[in-house]
């Protein structure tokens, strides 16, 4: 069982019945403000997921589907998006 919690790890954001997220259909899933720092999200379906101010660090989202997903404040650093798919997504700027 994963269960996935927010960034200050108090609210209960999701609670998945498999060992991995690799794979998963999480398409349209509301993960704002997510901790995903390290997971694997590879081939997983983010379609159209809320991902707004999600915690991403060093993810692995190798050819995971982003379509339309949005990422907007999310923190991507180090996170891996080999061949993932990003069409209409919407996603973070960074501020320098």
């Amino acid at each position: 069982m994963i269960i996935i919690y927010d960034r200050k790890g108090l609210t209960e954001l999701l609670n998945i019945e498999s060992d991995t997220l690799e794979g998963a259909d999480l398409s349209g899933a509301n993960l704002e403000n997510a901790n995903l720092v390290q997971f694997s999200l590879r081939n997983t379906n983010l379609q159209n997921a809320n991902l707004q101010y999600a915690d991403l660090r060093l993810a692995n989202l190798t050819d995971a589907d982003l379509s339309g997903a949005n990422l907007t404040g999310a923190d991507i650093t180090g996170a891996i998006f080999l061949n993932a798919k990003l069409t209409g997504a919407l996603l973070p700027i960074r501020k320098d």
